[in-house]
């Protein structure tokens, strides 16, 4: 960030009262100083000395949990897919804008369009891996960068186990201007600070939302332990069946010493072409037996319990990552059904943060526009398939529901919908619609019957007097 554009942000900055402060007063009331009529603190007196605390160095805690995401995204392939697969369902189909009041239709979109473009929120890559920064870490932090012209030109994602927000023992920001910094991992040392406008912080189930500086939680944070004992108990698994599953040999070989039983033991063991570790005995009486392999290799109830204990505290059932035995399709059906309602509240989450990024970025265009009069979300939801989502929305049409709506259900913009219906019909109808796209008037040219009566009455015989086409 230049030094202009600095000194425009901190111009910006002295006008809070007149400008930012009252938009945050009205976006969120609770986000600054203590309400008129708010009684009582937001924290515990246990909680409000921990965030005291907290506000001088980076939270060790909460790194280290999301270090721990991190190592189980790399090592476990199901970790992976869990995160992959949330991230995947949560942008399909991309961002859409939907205004609700046509006024302001066009500067809106006009103005998304164009940040849309700068910030790449039209690429499927940005949006997944902010999404998998989401699900891994708990929160999403934008960085709003501002060019001279005061225009959003990118949302950088930071590290959140190093942003530390800034705020009193009530939860509020101490000071809006500088809400929240950026420490540094080894000496906790404050490396940048931002505004409240400078940052669009998504926070995941975070433990009271009213609460500026309660982060929010990795989605997998609470299967931590559990993955940690499956991990361990496969590996003793894998061990078990290594030692105990090949079938061995007890030699038993008395008043042989021990040089000549080593020899034995090369030449029995060279001639066998495999690693297997028999047993060599010199103290009783001769003979070869046989000791057989463990026989309940196959019992691993163990694992099976861990395995589906980890998955109860996933958002999908494990039969969508491939573990499919005894389970019904009835069953299937509803967890997936909660499956796609984790997703839903994911997508809420996600867009709510590029919501405020487009709020900050019209609000330095001069632009306030009311908190119902667009919607910024992701087109599908619920997951649901193109059969499926036509279907619905044939139904919406049965039961009567306007077209805007219906449109908005299937994640369109109904404003670009309708444009494109008059665009199209201008272009193959000989009687076009009219800008408000109902149905052009259609006239018949004067003085084309005889004696001014209407061309189009069945009574006028044609040109051929009447006699059809014979």
């Amino acid at each position: 960030m230049n030094e202009n554009t600095t000194r425009r942000l901190a111009v910006a900055a002295g006008g809070l009262a007149s400008g930012l402060r009252s938009m945050w007063s009205t976006w969120f009331p609770g986000a600054g100083g203590k309400l008129a009529g708010e009684q009582g603190d937001r924290l515990a007196s246990d909680e409000a000395i921990k965030r005291l605390y907290a506000s001088m160095w980076i939270d060790q805690e909460r790194r280290a949990k999301i270090q721990l995401m991190r190592q189980m995204d790399t090592q476990d392939g199901r970790v992976k897919q869990i995160h992959s697969r949330l991230a995947r369902d949560c942008i399909r189909g991309g961002l859409v804008l939907q205004v609700n009041e046509k006024a302001s239709s066009e500067t809106l979109k006009r103005e998304w369009q164009a940040m849309m473009g700068r910030l790449q929120l039209d690429r499927a890559e940005k949006l997944k891996s902010d999404a998998r920064g989401l699900v891994m870490e708990g929160n999403l932090p934008l960085q709003l960068v501002y060019s001279d012209a005061m225009d959003v030109v990118a949302a950088l994602r930071m590290p959140s186990d190093t942003i530390v927000a800034m705020t009193d023992m009530g939860g509020r920001f101490k000071d809006p201007a500088r809400a929240y910094e950026q420490r540094d991992v080894l000496t906790s040392r404050a490396i940048a600070s931002w505004g409240a406008w400078q940052m669009a912080l998504s926070r995941l189930d975070p433990d009271n939302f009213d609460d500026m500086g309660a982060m929010g939680r990795p989605f997998l944070d609470a299967c931590a332990v559990k993955w940690r004992q499956l991990v361990m108990t496969e590996e003793d698994l894998v061990i078990r069946r290594r030692m105990r599953a090949p079938l061995r040999l007890a030699h038993v070989l008395p008043g042989m010493d021990p040089d000549d039983v080593t020899k034995y033991r090369k030449d029995v063991e060279g001639g066998q072409g495999q690693i297997t570790t028999d047993f060599y005995i010199n103290r009783k009486d001769g003979g070869v037996n046989a000791v057989q392999g463990d026989a309940t290799l196959g019992d691993i109830g163990d694992v099976t319990h861990l395995l589906d204990t980890f998955y109860a505290g996933s958002p999908a059932p494990k039969a969508l990552f491939g573990y499919t035995q005894g389970l019904s399709r009835d069953i299937l059906e509803d967890l997936k059904r909660d499956y796609y309602d984790e997703v839903d509240s994911l997508q809420d989450a996600g867009a709510g943060g590029y919501e405020v990024a487009f709020r900050m970025h019209l609000l330095f265009k001069g632009i306030d526009p009311g908190a119902g009069e667009f919607t910024l979300r992701y087109a599908q939801r619920r997951t649901e398939t193109p059969n499926q989502v036509a279907d619905l929305a044939l139904k919406y049409m049965a039961l009567g529901l306007p077209d805007d709506i219906v449109y908005s259900e299937m994640g369109l913009d109904p404003d670009y919908v309708r444009e494109k219906r008059i665009e199209q019909a201008q272009r193959n109808d000989p009687y076009p619609p009219n800008d408000n796209g109902k149905p052009g008037n259609i006239r018949i040219t004067p003085g084309n019957a005889k004696k001014g009566e209407s061309a189009t009455s069945i009574s006028n015989p044609g040109g051929n007097g009447g006699r059809g086409r014979g």
